[in-house]
């Protein structure tokens, strides 16, 4: 597993705590960074997984 999918996967995780936090305390800027935070892990991890794919394809062709 790459660096950046674990990164990916652990901003996922804490933004989901902070967003959670954020609507049990009612702060509407923790949640708001909390669901960014998600966000940026998730995307983090779907651009790790196209790097993957294209360098498995290129290897292929060699």
């Amino acid at each position: 597993m790459s660096k950046d999918k674990v990164k990916g996967m652990t901003e996922q995780v804490t933004g989901k705590a902070k967003e959670v936090e954020g609507k049990l305390t009612d702060d509407k800027v923790r949640e708001s960074q909390g669901k960014a935070e998600n966000f940026l892990g998730k995307a983090r991890q779907k651009v790790d997984e196209l790097k993957e794919d294209l360098e498995e394809k290129f290897d292929r062709k060699d």
